[in-house]
């Protein structure tokens, strides 16, 4: 994942009311931070961010140029917070990064292919912590489930990683369990046996009522 090229503005309203002014003006509030800098706030174009991570994605490293600023700084989202309405980013926390240092990020699992006939999927993570170098983050893993049978887990140790990258999971670590999913018997059954179970109580609320 190379870096993507990002101008921002130095910050200097503070409080609700200067990030609701901030972010009308198409801009997002950010605070930048790390290695022992002073934390920086700043405000970042809201589009070209937006479109950012959905091409890149969550750990999307930035290359942030702020006005009035010597030298551009390497930059990996910390913590993002966005309005679940209007599908906004609210607030980000940006780390500061070198190149050739190792980072700890959370990278997107997804799970491909089917599973056996007649079993349940049940994804217990979507995401893999692992430890990369800033400037080579992978951006997903994708996990074969083809034909696993009831009883069977997709694990860490399960994970192809690439060069370069390490778990910071034990291997062990559980992404998925694949289990026996219930017949329609069995859920007929189910049903059947819940509805003897109503009716039973109501027989017997009857005949309380008749013996009152």
């Amino acid at each position: 994942m190379s870096e993507v090229k990002i101008s921002a503005e130095p910050r200097t309203e503070f409080g609700k009311g200067g990030a609701r002014r901030t972010r009308r003006a198409g801009l997002v509030p950010a605070v930048l931070y790390g290695h022992g800098e002073k934390p920086q706030h700043i405000a970042l174009p809201a589009r070209e961010f937006a479109a950012a991570i959905r091409h890149g994605g969550l750990n999307q490293v930035f290359t942030i140029d702020i006005v009035g600023a010597s030298g551009a700084t390497l930059a990996l989202p910390k913590a993002i917070q966005r309005d679940p309405i209007k599908d906004t980013y609210e607030h980000v926390d940006l780390i500061i990064v070198k190149r050739g240092e190792k980072v700890q990020v959370d990278v997107p699992v997804t799970l491909v292919g089917e599973a056996a006939r007649n079993t349940l999927v049940v994804s217990e993570s979507t995401t893999l912590a692992v430890v990369a170098e800033a400037m080579h983050l992978p951006s997903g893993f994708d996990v074969s489930i083809e034909g696993l049978e009831a009883g069977s887990q997709v694990t860490a140790a399960d994970v192809n990683l690439p060069q370069g990258t390490e778990l910071a999971v034990e291997p062990d670590f559980v992404l998925a369990n694949i289990s026996q999913a219930q017949t329609a018997e069995q859920m007929e059954g189910d049903t059947g046996e819940e509805g003897e179970s109503a009716e039973g109580s109501a027989e017997g609320a009857a005949t309380e009522e008749s013996a009152s």
